[in-house]
């Protein structure tokens, strides 16, 4: 169901430096290049969730990391790689996965205006969060990302990859979770 074909692998491999729920010691790690303003990076993102509670319970919360790394398509989503910046500026202050699940809970709203909204929401200082934005602080750490994302072959999000290998199914509960499950033995 992906448009590209270059690539199987993720060619930079997860680390520390990544944004992860779990760790990288797990069984199963799951890396998800998404932006925040398409509805297909939600809605994957979303079956991850589910899958995460689902698997909680039989794979133990040990085996299965997930890591986010922003892939925002300018030329087609205005907002996505502010709305980027406002995660990565909410992480510099400890909030990065609760800025990430705002931001993809109201991919509708991502102007200015609501990510000063959703930031004062999460009780952040919200002059050092504009001044990161406006300074675009983060800049770097998300052309990163989209630079590992280009060299494993991604040309839009989302794209997931499942123990480091390119998953190239359905985006459907049941064909995912047979993967990560298939992957953990």
């Amino acid at each position: 169901m992906n448009n590209d074909r270059s690539h199987s692998s993720l060619l930079v491999p997860p680390s520390t430096q990544d944004w992860m729920q779990g760790v990288l010691s797990a069984k199963v790690v799951l890396v998800m290049y998404g932006d925040y303003q398409d509805s297909r990076s939600a809605d994957v993102y979303k079956l991850i969730k589910g899958i995460k509670r689902e698997l909680s319970a039989s794979l133990g919360e040990d085996d299965l990391c997930f890591i986010f790394r922003h892939f925002p398509q300018t030329q087609v989503h205005p907002h996505a790689q502010r709305a980027a910046q406002a995660a990565e500026a909410a992480a510099a202050q400890g909030q990065f996965w609760s800025m990430h699940d705002t931001l993809f809970a109201h991919q509708q709203r991502l102007e200015n205006g609501y990510l000063v909204e959703y930031a004062n929401d999460l009780g952040l200082d919200i002059p050092q969060f504009l001044k990161e934005l406006s300074k675009q602080v983060h800049i770097d750490r998300i052309n990163e990302d989209i630079e590992s994302g280009l060299h494993s072959g991604i040309t839009v999000p989302p794209a997931l990859f499942i123990n480091n290998i390119r998953y190239t199914g359905r985006w459907r509960m049941t064909e995912l979770m047979t993967a990560i499950v298939a992957a953990s033995h």
